[in-house]
């Protein structure tokens, strides 16, 4: 067997040409080692299963998310430590050998937030021993970050956060497509790709196809990663199924379902191209443009329920001035923010997949074409650490609404671990860059799906985040704009109050009483002078959510619990790949009828 150790491979101006078994080959034990790509799109599957066959042991896991990637190496014994911000399947809930990994103690897990993540992949990238970051003010998380301290800014004297430089022994990642010479083309969002790669010692590269010299320049919107900064590259068609790739093939969430669904080993095998290949659906799928979406199948006018009394009411704290981040795993938020834009603020800009297509058009979630119709319509591509820099940190955003596990009277989120009443802990998937943003933000808004007194307690045993900052003596400093502090839940409204820095109830949803929401909270509840009801949203607004944004009702899934998760699971699957066979149909028949 051949000694990876002995493979010594350097950047240079001419990237080496490889299968995926030699790129495999280059990665070594105790590598400090991450992946590139982002949720279910680009990530490197075909090569992360050859790495985990090739009995490499020892790894440092270390990406912005865990997801996918980190289950198919826990699931070989392949790492020995993780850091990260973030690790979830998306729709499919926890991911679940990390959670077994972190609730054991088996493995060290370092939570970071994404700004010290960037940040501290920038000091690499530039050669430079540390870097600064705004603190994640209110939260516990300067302390979880490894090396950050806090310290005065030697110029302006500020308490500015600092962090060591993080470097990579390997990274990998799946592309589009590279040219002879060995550029590499990413289309769409860059996640936080260019800052890895330029942090790590390696970089090896899988793409759909190998083109002449000068082809890339032909291409639309696209990032080049320069042949200087790639190690070696392998053709590998189909590389990231079954996540996606655009515009070759889009997600196979079925595929991925049934992956998820069996508990025991094996998973990689069930990431494998059929031996048919792709499956044309998927192809076809990415080709579907915006305009031959069609109108989903009139869903009645039944009464409101909470999903969409909720979804209606966060759309009426959006308008044209409005900014709208749509975090990792957040459907609700999704919902809203399209559903404003669609209705009554249609100059206001969303920005999805964490900010990487940026200002897209409301198009409707059909859960197959959503990454595609928003590669589409959106203005602009970006990478994770661009979108910092130039928005978040600016004070640019104004809103970004996020799903919290449990918060308390004080507003403080946990999203990273819960302590079981026999000491054990439930691992959750982390804070991701709420500690961050959530001063940032001009608005901080939360929504708790499942109110109940394990979910707002009197105080939270890990503060992942908060708005630390609140008042605009506090912000104005910092350069951010001061707006409302609100925690959505399927009972109430809270506002977090400046004066006490207490959750205060100004709205209950319809029918809901107060003693309902006493007995739902862990912690005493104050009721403004002013609390009123929640209105119920017209019928017009309805027809708008139901058939134009969320056709297939996706927001319904933060609203179940886990055992009901994969009956809904199953529904919307069908649903999709009806709605997606339609769209299908209709693009095939544009061109005759033109």
């Amino acid at each position: 067997m051949t000694d990876r150790r002995s493979v010594s491979l350097v950047k240079g101006n001419r990237p080496r040409f490889t299968d995926i078994e030699g790129l495999a080959a280059m990665v070594g034990d105790s590598d400090a080692f991450g992946v590139g790509g982002h949720h279910f799109a680009r990530l490197p599957i075909a090569l992360l299963r050859a790495i985990a066959a090739s009995g490499v042991k020892d790894l440092h896991y270390v990406s912005w998310a865990g997801g996918l990637p980190l289950e198919l190496l826990l699931e070989v014994n392949a790492v020995a430590e993780i850091d990260l911000c973030f690790s979830s399947l998306d729709i499919f809930g926890l991911p679940p050998k990390f959670r077994a990994a972190a609730e054991n103690g088996a493995i060290p897990v370092r939570d970071w937030t994404a700004l010290a993540m960037i940040q501290a992949l920038r000091a690499g990238q530039q050669n430079l021993p540390s870097m600064p970051f705004q603190l994640p003010q209110g939260s516990d998380m300067l302390a979880r970050v490894p090396g950050a301290v806090a310290r005065p800014d030697p110029v302006a004297g500020t308490e500015t956060g600092f962090v060591p430089a993080l470097r990579l022994d390997t990274f990998i990642v799946h592309a589009q497509r590279a040219d002879e010479s060995g550029n590499v083309e990413i289309v769409g969002p860059r996640a936080l790709d260019f800052a890895m790669a330029g942090a790590a010692r390696k970089v090896l590269v899988t793409v759909e196809e190998i083109v002449p010299v000068g082809a890339l320049r032909q291409d639309g919107r696209q990032s080049i990663l320069t042949r200087n900064q790639v190690s070696a590259i392998a053709l590998a068609p189909g590389g990231a199924y079954p996540a996606s790739c655009l515009p070759f093939y889009v997600t196979d969430y079925q595929a991925l379902s049934e992956a998820f669904a069996v508990k025991d080993s094996g998973l990689s095998d069930k990431l494998r191209v059929p031996a048919a290949g792709l499956p044309e659906r998927l192809q076809k799928a990415a080709k579907v443009t915006a305009e031959t979406v069609l109108a989903a199948p009139a869903r009645g006018d039944g009464k409101a329920t909470v999903d969409e009394i909720i979804a209606a009411r966060i759309a009426t704290e959006l308008d044209n001035q409005s900014f709208a981040s749509a975090g990792a795993v957040s459907p609700l938020a999704n919902v809203a923010y399209r559903l404003a834009k669609a209705t009554h603020a249609p100059d206001m800009i969303i920005a999805t997949m964490s900010c990487g297509h940026l200002d897209i058009a409301p198009s409707p979630m059909v859960l197959s074409l959503i990454e595609s119709l928003d590669c589409e319509t959106a203005v602009a591509h970006a990478g994770g650490d661009d979108t910092y820099s130039t928005y978040y940190q600016a004070g640019a955003v104004t809103h970004e609404i996020v799903g919290a596990a449990q918060v308390d009277r004080h507003g403080h989120v946990n999203t990273i671990a819960l302590r079981k009443p026999s000491g054990g802990l439930i691992r959750l998937p982390g804070q991701g860059g709420m500690a961050d943003v959530a001063n940032m933000h001009r608005d901080y808004l939360l929504y708790v799906p499942r109110h109940s007194v394990q979910s707002l307690v009197g105080s939270v045993e890990i503060a992942s985040s908060a708005r630390g900052l609140l008042r605009p003596a506090e912000r104005e400093p910092m350069g951010y704009r001061t707006g409302k502090a609100l925690v959505f839940t399927d009972l109430c409204i809270f506002r977090l109050d400046e004066t006490s820095r207490e959750l205060i109830v100004i709205e209950t949803m319809p029918g809901v009483t107060r003693q309902q929401i006493r007995d739902a909270t862990g912690f005493e509840v104050t009721f403004d002078a002013d609390c009123r009801e929640v209105p119920v949203p017209s019928g017009d607004t309805l027809a708008v959510l139901r058939n134009r944004i969320d056709p297939l009702g996706l927001r319904r899934l933060e609203f179940i619990s886990a055992k009901d998760r994969g009956a809904l699971i199953a529904e919307i699957l069908a649903a999709d790949r009806a709605m997606v066979e339609r769209c299908i149909a209709a693009a095939q028949r544009l061109p005759a009828a033109s």
